[in-house]
């Protein structure tokens, strides 16, 4: 670390703590040249996550679509606003853990996993928009899935 009174590169570490509820450790610092101490600040650098759509595009993840959608599929249904923006940061750690690409179907599947714990119409509502379903026999084919107790299947 340079020091920003002389700009010498040797210094020592006085002081580390935790800072912002554990996200980053703030260190105090002494310039072993001039003896001046300053406060650094250090991160885990996070990589963009990016969804690559059908079409090959790559678009950068956005949790604010994650949420719309489980809005619009929640709409009049008993569940908080925390629920859904804990599920939407459910399905980014989840996809995380995956590297950093992931397709959308991936996503998609990931809120349908968690929708179907959450609330099973709001799960329905998502499945037949995602899913693009075309007449009744698609909704009574993803309900007779949901009275299973196993996964979805992929498409």
């Amino acid at each position: 670390m340079r020091c920003p009174a002389c700009g010498g590169l040797d210094d020592k570490v006085v002081d580390s703590r935790q800072s912002d509820d554990g996200g980053s450790i703030r260190r105090r610092r002494q310039c072993l040249a001039c003896s001046r101490r300053y406060t650094t600040f250090e991160r885990l650098e996070e990589l963009p996550l990016v969804v690559v759509k059908r079409s090959g595009d790559r678009v950068p993840f956005d949790p604010g679509k994650v949420a719309g959608g489980v809005h619009a599929a929640a709409k009049y249904r008993p569940i908080t606003d925390e629920q859904l923006q804990a599920l939407a940061t459910e399905v980014e750690e989840s996809l995380r853990l995956r590297g950093p690409e992931v397709s959308s179907e991936d996503v998609g599947l990931a809120v349908l996993e968690r929708l179907r714990e959450l609330d099973q119409v709001a799960y329905l509502r998502f499945a037949s928009v995602y899913k693009g379903f075309d007449d009744p026999a698609d909704f009574e084919r993803e309900v007779a899935v949901l009275t299973k107790s196993t996964e979805p299947k992929r498409r």
